[in-house]
């Protein structure tokens, strides 16, 4: 005689519903983890763009410096000076012009 097990329909349906909340659970983990590596992502980009904005401003703050510091050195050369530091440029690219500037007193090396 062969060993049968009682066939009960409810026990099916407790591991079907068993086996549901069990990918529910690794569901919700899922979505749980993929919020932390978002997060965690966020903020790293925040302090990224955080360092590179500081940056900007510091290279936009050099960048006016050296703009006013190049604008005074042009009007204090002469125009023999800014002659001959245009042909050292390139010859290729043409002379921008240049305002006139009164010659400083003892001249001035650019």
């Amino acid at each position: 005689m062969a060993f049968q097990l009682p066939y009960s329909p409810s026990l099916f349906r407790k591991r079907d519903n068993a086996s549901g909340a069990s990918v529910v659970a690794i569901d919700n983990k899922i979505e749980q983890a993929m919020d932390l590596v978002k997060n965690h992502l966020m903020y790293a980009v925040r302090e990224e763009v955080e360092i590179l904005k500081e940056q900007i401003r510091e290279l936009v703050e050099k960048n006016s410096q050296l703009e006013r510091e190049n604008t005074l050195l042009k009007t204090l050369a002469s125009p023999e000076q800014l002659e001959k530091f245009q042909s050292r440029l390139s010859p290729e690219e043409p002379a921008p012009e240049t305002p006139e500037a009164p010659e400083a007193p003892g001249g001035s090396a650019v």
